[in-house]
Order: structure tokens, then C-alpha cells, then sequence
């Protein structure tokens, strides 16, 4: 029970925070979201690979949404 309780604290925490985000800063979200589960996806589960992806998609969503 308390495993559902914090879960649901984080999501609606998480949810408040990303409602004062700027359009930039939703696409540095969003592009690190998807660069890490590419680049996990891509090296097998590394997390080399998932932390490079993550920093590249970031970079990458950042600058598109500039």
C-alpha cells in the first residue's frame, strides 16, 4: 500500500513540475526520454549506452525546440 502511495505522490509531483516547464525545457525532457531508451535499446541494456543516448536525445530536443 504505501508503494501505491508514493508512486502516485511522485506522478502527480512530477505532473506539477512539468506544467511550469517552458516549451524548450519539455523538449530536453522529451529528447532525453527518447535518446535513453534508443540507446539502451541499442547497446543491449548498457548503461553507457543509455546514459549517451539520454545526454545526446537531450541536446538534440534542446536545440530543435530553440
Amino acid at each position: 500500500m504505501k508503494k501505491i502511495l508514493l508512486a502516485c505522490c511522485a506522478l502527480f509531483l512530477a505532473a506539477g513540475l512539468l506544467t511550469a516547464c517552458t516549451n524548450q525545457d519539455m523538449g530536453t525532457v522529451g529528447g532525453a526520454a527518447l535518446g535513453g531508451v534508443a540507446g539502451s535499446a541499442i547497446t543491449g541494456g548498457s548503461t553507457a549506452g543509455t546514459v549517451v543516448g539520454a545526454v545526446g536525445g537531450g541536446l538534440i530536443g534542446r536545440a530543435v525546440t530553440n
